[in-house]
């Protein structure tokens, strides 16, 4: 079942709240097919959590399939990564993460 989009479209992800529903309560591994059509769209697959992304159009569509596939490999990487390291929260207000004490001041 596509679970991006429509097989072939490179619509990317249509539904990510549907989709990230699917991911949170699903009990075997989640596998977005169809529809991923940039490296940052399997990022954002993987950084929701899925367990992996099956393309092809993509990389045979490409104006360069052998670069866009290691684009799409670097991009499930990073997304992957990103998701096991896990987000900061999400803030409704601004907050330093730098010290904002014991600055020494310049003379």
């Amino acid at each position: 079942m596509p679970l991006g989009s429509p097989i072939g479209s490179g619509q990317g992800l249509n539904n990510l709240a549907n989709l990230q529903i699917i991911i949170e309560n699903a009990n075997i591994p989640v596998i977005v097919d169809a529809g991923i059509g940039a490296p940052s769209e399997a990022t954002m697959a993987m950084e929701l959590g899925a367990d992996g992304i099956l393309l092809n159009t993509a990389v045979a569509q490409a104006k360069s399939p052998g670069q866009m596939a290691a684009a799409m490999k670097l991009g499930v990487q990073a997304g992957r990564l990103g998701y096991l390291a896990g987000r900061m929260d999400k803030k409704y207000y601004a907050t330093p993460s730098s010290p904002t004490n014991q600055i020494s001041q310049a003379k």
